[in-house]
């Protein structure tokens, strides 16, 4: 990895505010990278969905609770883990956030959101350490690349 390219740790106790002192660190090192506009916008708001439902649904608003996000550049691509100290969830039985029944839902958006913005997702669970969360995005990428890449997660 090249010296100046970014690495960050941040833990931050599960309060709402703090989602936007990670969207403020993530898009300052995304300026570094030779990432455009668009694709800088959409991984700040992965990351700021992933950093809300680790909150919300993970710690559920537990200011005791902490998330963990670091935010790296691994060969070609940003990697940003979020990690909670929740007790997981079940990505599988998450409603559909464009199904016809769930389309007025006020909430409900935000892993698809990550799905469409990120070129991956991954889930891990671990009892008693919560889920963490891994987004993945390449860098120099092609808007072919991006749109195969966002079927692929479909």
């Amino acid at each position: 990895m090249a010296v100046d390219t970014p690495s960050v740790h941040l833990a931050i106790e599960s309060r709402i505010e703090n989602i936007d002192l990670v969207q403020v660190v993530v898009e300052e090192s995304l300026k570094r990278l030779s990432l455009d506009d668009d694709s800088s916008q959409r991984v700040g708001i992965a990351v700021r969905e992933a950093v809300a439902n680790a909150i919300r649904h993970g710690n559920l608003e537990d200011p005791e609770k902490r998330v963990d996000v670091d935010f790296a550049v691994e060969n070609d691509e940003v990697v940003i883990t979020v990690q909670d100290q929740g007790e997981g969830f079940d990505p599988t039985k998450v409603r559909d956030p464009i199904a016809e029944e769930n389309l007025l839902r006020p909430h409900g958006r935000g892993i698809l959101f990550m799905r469409s913005f990120m070129d991956s997702i991954e889930y891990s669970f671990q009892p008693g350490e919560g889920t963490r969360v891994t987004l993945r995005k390449r860098l120099n990428q092609t808007e072919a690349d991006t749109a195969e890449s966002q079927e692929e997660t479909r």
